[in-house]
């Protein structure tokens, strides 16, 4: 029974990693519609979305036969309940993909906009937080899930930046105000991104430590 218990929750880890795996193809995908100006390719985000929601659902379902069949306890019931939010948060990944996938169909049909030089750094920084927030997960690193929590910082610091260099071309020529706007909810989504991965770092911290840090209620993550 016990050993059937640990398969499940192998399962429910991987499970949980392939999801993380399709969310951070999915914003790629979107991002690269953006920049080739590609709206089949936005359109295949919109589908590959879908694929995201059947997987949250899937592993809701499995949490729950878990916590009804097996009734763990300790770590093992916060690692459960936590990977209900963890799945919650990577459909709300994909969520941000189709709003970038949309933002892109927008911009499509017009003009080109200049390239801005803080966008690839804002979007690798939020896939890579993503990318380490469920890699500490599966390896309970309590640690490292700490040490990504701070890095929401460069994330957002990133984004202000790129917002002020938008206002700036908005400002100079009120032509570029709508297509700019487009490209600051691009921005916008990628934080938010990299704000889900710390709610998941948040959540890696509370498996390995049953500690609270959200909301930074645990004074050591400062």
């Amino acid at each position: 029974m016990q050993r059937h218990f640990e398969e499940q929750i192998e399962a429910l880890k991987n499970d949980l990693l392939l999801m993380s795996g399709r969310a951070e193809e999915i914003i790629r995908k979107a991002l690269e519609s953006l920049m080739s100006r590609d709206t089949k390719l936005a359109d295949e985000v919109f589908a590959d979305d879908a694929t995201i929601d059947r997987m949250e659902i899937d592993i809701e379902e499995a949490c729950i036969q878990l916590l009804a069949l097996q009734q763990p306890l300790a770590s093992d019931l916060r690692l459960i309940t936590s990977a209900l939010k963890i799945s919650n948060d990577l459909e709300r990944v994909g969520d941000h993909a189709v709003n970038i996938a949309g933002c892109a169909k927008q911009l499509a049909g017009r003009a080109p906009v200049k390239p801005l030089a803080d966008l690839p750094a804002l979007a690798e920084k939020s896939i890579g937080m993503l990318r380490d927030a469920l890699d500490a997960f599966v390896r309970g690193d309590a640690e490292s899930a700490r040490l990504l929590v701070r890095r929401d910082d460069e994330v957002d610091d990133l984004n202000r930046q790129m917002f002020a260099e938008l206002m700036r071309r908005m400002i100079a020529d009120p032509q570029q105000v709508e297509r700019s706007m487009t490209l600051v909810l691009v921005g916008r989504n990628l934080e938010r991104i990299a704000d889900l991965a710390t709610n998941v770092a948040e959540e890696v911290v509370f498996i390995a430590e049953a500690r609270i840090i959200k909301h930074h209620a645990d004074e050591q993550i400062s």
